[in-house]
């Protein structure tokens, strides 16, 4: 039905000039090159004028943008295909075939030329007067038809050029359109990549964090046991060299009063008198062998009492402990040998 009404709108010239007015693009002012794409502002463009023209406008061709209507300067925000993931309109390109299938019944196929752009058809090489309006399909070249009837394909078999024009047409159009998916397949794995790649460095960030939180703590772990013990060392220090220096105030006290005594007991030998010497001598004899007997029983430190050696620490297994910390699943029996040292120490 809707083929005949359009058969019947294409009986007079007015109308035929109207509907080729319908079916011309607004760039290239041709009729309409398949495949067609429709606007949402519902005006039409051929494909490749439509490319050409965002081409221009996008040099760097950026993935996606804005394009503008030529008719209505409605601007359409397209995704990252491009003018390719504009819809096609399929109904005009009906209407097209239809239109050129009856300019082809009614004999005017010279007078609108099917082709975009206006190009002149090219020559025969070897028969300089015709057209090149065939195509051989067994040699897959377009050729004239004295060429079909006298010529070198006289044997082949052949289809009308426009035929072949429009399957060759619509099938490189197929493949840019599979090419087209192809690239948003390849777009989504480069986004696919980049997401990945941040995960890796926001997962590498908190590796590193955590493990400068665990080498932090273990510093200060080590730091406080240091302390701890350098305490120790310190405390048996003090008591040790405030024990000394008790026995050196002790000692000097002893050397005054057996200094003052030998001084006294000089000066009773000194004396010229028989008799006040005798009643000095006794007191001073025994004074003299009292304190003779006490300095060679005083206190004396025990022997290795200035010795430390007690508060070595042993830290080689240590040592080896952390040389071989590593990643993994023996961290848990590194951690359990580390408790271990820590026990020895203290």
């Amino acid at each position: 039905m809707e083929i005949q009404r359009t058969g019947s709108l294409m009986g007079s010239s007015s109308s035929m000039e109207s509907l080729e007015k319908q079916l011309s693009c607004p760039i290239c002012l041709e009729m309409f090159t398949k495949p067609v794409v429709i606007l949402p502002c519902q005006h039409n463009l051929c494909r490749g004028c439509a490319s050409d023209l965002y081409d221009s406008r996008n040099p760097y061709r950026f993935s996606g943008g804005v394009f503008r209507c030529p008719t209505c300067r409605f601007e359409v925000v397209l995704d990252r295909h491009g003018v390719h993931g504009l819809q096609r309109n399929l109904l005009v390109e009906n209407i097209i075939d239809i239109y050129k299938q009856q300019q082809e019944g009614n004999g005017r196929t010279s007078e609108v030329p099917l082709k975009s752009k206006g190009s002149p058809e090219p020559l025969c090489e070897e028969h300089e007067d015709e057209r090149i309006n065939i195509y051989c399909v067994s040699h897959q070249v377009p050729t004239c038809s004295m060429c079909k009837i006298f010529g070198p394909h006289k044997d082949c078999e052949v289809s009308p050029l426009a035929a072949v024009h429009q399957a060759q047409k619509g099938e490189l159009s197929n493949a840019i359109d599979s090419l087209v998916a192809g690239n948003g397949r390849l777009q989504a794995l480069l986004n696919q990549m980049e997401e990945v790649c941040r995960a890796v460095q926001d997962n590498a960030h908190r590796a590193k964090q955590g493990l400068g939180e665990r080498f932090d703590t273990l510093y200060a772990t080590l730091e406080e046991r240091k302390n701890i013990l350098l305490e120790r060392i310190s405390e048996e220090q003090d008591e040790k060299v405030a024990a000394l220096r008790r026995l050196a105030r002790c000692y000097g006290d002893r050397l005054q009063a057996a200094t003052e005594l030998t001084d006294t007991a000089v000066r009773a030998l000194e004396q010229s008198s028989a008799a006040d010497f005798l009643q000095s001598s006794k007191s001073l004899i025994e004074q003299t062998k009292d304190a003779a007997r006490s300095s060679l029983a005083e206190e004396r430190p025990e022997p290795g009492f200035e010795k430390m050696d007690h508060f070595t620490v042993s830290t080689e297994h240590v040592e080896t402990l952390l040389s071989k910390m590593d990643f993994g699943a023996d961290d848990g029996r590194n951690y359990e040998d580390a408790g271990e040292g820590r026990e020895t120490l203290e």
